[in-house]
């Protein structure tokens, strides 16, 4: 992985995540200092090429590449030639023709940070394909798993929510499960995969089963705008059944902590107080999340050229 790009976490080796986490502990000593700038990166080009709406995830490729002294290209399909009819490969050659090192890619196609390296030859880091994969949110989400539990062996974490439509749960069943986290999955029935068993989790319907005694509760974003009607009687129902409140969080660990991959649906997916709560991780997952992806930067074109800081 790290000689190519970054495109799921299934092809990656339980080597290539500790990786990861090590190389991230030096970059986030980094996002500490005073001045946050190294010149790991100078004289390279990172284009962010988001075809879907982001907002944390693509500022955050954005400091990351900055605080490493990269030049940075922001692509916004709205107001590109696509809307002019050109196509994808087309787009990606043009902005090859002047001088691109990486590219990080989101797009509403699985598969597509694939076919975009394929047509520029160079590294593209999947920002989130469609329903099928977010790796780095996997990896930021694990590195934050493992800052606080400072292991994984016989964690218990528990992904509450829609399932189904998640790339981010389907990354982090596959890195979770690699590092050995016992990983149950809890969300309506129709928001649950068929056989998803078969990645090695265990399923529940009943959240309090899900929460007990868990290491880590991880809720997930009820992705409307990914759903068809009629997938759970009402959202009022969802709230009763799943919502991640002080009773169920109490049914965890002592010292569980709570995590959402963001952007919240404030109320639905958890309440505020939980939200809010002291062993509420979820703006530390978002700092974690620059570290993280200036260490993949750092493997997928700074490493050998120059020392990580000056």
């Amino acid at each position: 992985m790290m000689e190519k790009g970054l495109h799921d976490i299934e092809n990656l080796t339980r080597e290539d995540l500790e990786l990861v986490l090590q190389t991230s502990d030096t970059f986030l000593e980094i996002c500490t200092r005073k001045v946050k700038k190294i010149p790991t990166l100078r004289g390279k080009t990172i284009c962010l090429f988001f075809i879907e709406p982001s907002t944390r995830t693509r500022i955050s490729f954005e400091i990351a590449a900055k605080r490493m002294s990269a030049d940075v290209i922001n692509f916004t399909a709205s107001t590109s030639s696509l809307q002019k009819g050109e196509s994808l490969t087309d787009t990606v050659k043009t902005i090859m023709a002047m001088g691109v090192d990486l590219f990080v890619l989101r797009h509403s196609a699985p598969g597509s940070s694939r076919k975009v390296e394929q047509v520029a030859g160079v590294p593209v880091i999947n920002g989130g394909d469609g329903p099928h994969a977010h790796p780095t949110q996997a990896m930021l989400d694990l590195y934050t798993i493992y800052r606080h539990k400072k292991k994984f062996q016989d964690l218990k974490v528990a992904i509450i929510g829609d399932i189904f439509h998640s790339r981010v749960a389907r990354s982090n069943i596959f890195s979770l499960t690699k590092m050995g986290v016992d990983v149950t999955l809890c969300g309506p029935p129709t928001l649950i995969p068929k056989e998803i068993e078969k990645l090695g989790v265990r399923v529940t319907y009943s959240v309090e089963d899900a929460c007990r005694n868990a290491d880590v509760i991880m809720c997930l974003r009820m992705q409307l705008e990914r759903q068809q009607s009629g997938l759970f009687p009402s959202m009022r129902e969802y709230i009763q059944l799943f919502r991640i409140d002080d009773r169920r969080f109490a049914l965890a660990k002592d010292d569980a902590i709570i995590m959402h991959p963001g952007p919240m649906n404030r109320g639905i997916e958890i309440t505020p107080e939980i939200a809010y709560h002291p062993r509420s991780v979820i703006e530390e997952q978002v700092t974690n999340g620059v570290a993280v992806r200036m260490a993949l930067f750092y493997l997928l074109l700074g490493r050998g050229n120059e020392e990580i800081t000056d």
